[in-house]
């Protein structure tokens, strides 16, 4: 799935875009503007992690999550802003190429879905020390939604599918971090087990070069690999219940913040994945 065949129509004015000021400009300098885009988006990748493992209830926990997100508020802004500004200049620039990726539908998407989940649901579960009021709920279901279909083209788009495997490590890192005791025990060894069962898949049991089987060994590991992780965040989640993320440093608090919290952290990866993946298919 890509913009070509969502809007086949608009071809020839995404063919012009490139001649269209600024993007005349901005295109003979494409790689400074894309160097300000990487560290906007390295920006809000560093905001989002902090945010996200303190609504987790991980962290820093020393800070409040209103005293936290007061001090990161500007970095979230200048990187939110920079990003937006500096991808609808390389955007337009480089039209053509975008309107042909589905590397780019995902970044699309989970840019737009991370903006929601920061503004919509995060802000105000970060000012309010981990309290999640109605208008948070619908404004996180939306930015859930939205990013659903990016990780849905991402798993089916073919030569990008790869780049899935970023995400999931973040995934698997971020549970490995807020897991504890025995639980981080079991999970560790969980996913030990599964990277190797993926290399003795694909180097020793299956041949070189049999990519068809390889495929299917792959697939079906990183399903387990998923499944896993997704255990073992519920398991922590569940655990973890019940006291307020403000004063407590064992990461108790409502569990639709901790959602948000996995959520606007993976998020953001995922939009970094894609725009990483522009450049292979």
């Amino acid at each position: 799935m890509k913009f070509s065949i969502l809007f086949p129509h608009l071809r020839d004015w995404i063919l012009h875009l490139d001649k269209v000021w600024p993007a005349y400009i901005v295109k003979p300098n494409f790689a400074y503007w894309e160097v300000l885009h990487i560290l906007a988006l390295v920006v809000l990748g560093g905001t989002s992690i902090l945010l996200g493992l303190r609504l987790i209830g991980y962290g820093l926990t020393e800070e409040k999550p209103s005293d936290l997100y007061k001090n990161l508020k500007v970095w979230v802004h200048t990187g939110v802003i920079g990003i937006t500004v500096t991808g609808i200049l390389i955007g337009m620039a480089n039209a053509e190429r975008l309107y042909d990726s589905a590397a780019f539908l995902v970044k699309f998407l989970s840019l737009i879905a991370g903006i929601i989940l920061t503004y919509g649901a995060l802000r105000p579960i970060a000012l309010a020390d981990g309290e999640v009021s109605t208008k948070s709920k619908v404004w996180g279901a939306i930015g859930l939604l939205v990013w659903a279909p990016a990780l849905y083209v991402f798993l089916t788009g073919g030569l990008i599918t790869p780049g899935i495997f970023h995400v999931m490590s973040a995934a698997v890192l971020v549970v490995l971090f807020v897991t504890r005791g025995r639980l981080r025990a079991i999970y560790a060894t969980g996913v030990g087990l599964i990277l190797l069962a993926m290399f003795l898949a694909t180097h020793v049991f299956i041949k070189w070069g049999d990519l068809p089987n390889s495929d299917k060994a792959n697939i079906a590991l990183s399903i387990l690999m998923g499944l896993w992780v997704l255990g073992a965040a519920v398991a922590q989640l569940y655990m973890s219940r019940g006291a307020k993320i403000a004063v407590e440093a064992e990461g108790r608090g409502p569990l639709f913040g901790k959602v948000i919290g996995y959520a606007i952290i993976l998020v953001w990866f995922c939009a970094a994945a894609a725009g990483r993946w522009i450049a292979f298919a």
